[in-house]
């Protein structure tokens, strides 16, 4: 797999850099360079050919679209990554927190509900057992 995107590294270096070229071209474009302008759009036109090439061999790979949104934004798309573990983190640990409560709160509530309902309650632990499942 990595070499399909290695080859598409390579392709898309290439056409940067022949877009590049191009510019400089045509910002002091003289009539002479015509033939130069000429090759490089059948460059420009076969670099586009190339990576489409690439594409179909990629067709599986899904990127998210936050991360053309980082590259449009000028940031490096592997702060991406960086970032969707560092929230994944801190949103698990607000659900542990929420997990915790809830466990002490429903340990809290059968001790409670067992001194108003014994009964009741001894017949709950019969079912679900003494230390009832969070």
């Amino acid at each position: 797999m990595a070499e399909k995107f290695d080859n598409l590294e390579e392709h898309l270096e290439k056409f940067v850099e022949n877009i590049r070229q191009l510019g400089i071209i045509v910002s002091d474009f003289q009539p002479s360079s015509q033939t130069g302008l000429n090759q490089k759009l059948n460059f420009m036109i076969t670099g586009l050919q190339d990576i489409e090439k690439c594409r179909q061999q990629l067709h599986d790979i899904n990127v998210p679209l936050e991360v053309f949104e980082y590259i449009d934004q000028g940031r490096n798309p592997q702060l991406y990554t960086k970032e969707c573990l560092e929230r994944a983190l801190a949103k698990n640990e607000q659900i542990k927190g929420k997990n915790d409560t809830l466990t002490k709160f429903k340990s809290l509530l059968v001790s409670e509900l067992g001194k108003v309902f014994p009964e009741e309650m001894a017949k709950y632990k019969a079912i679900h057992g003494d230390d009832p499942p969070s």
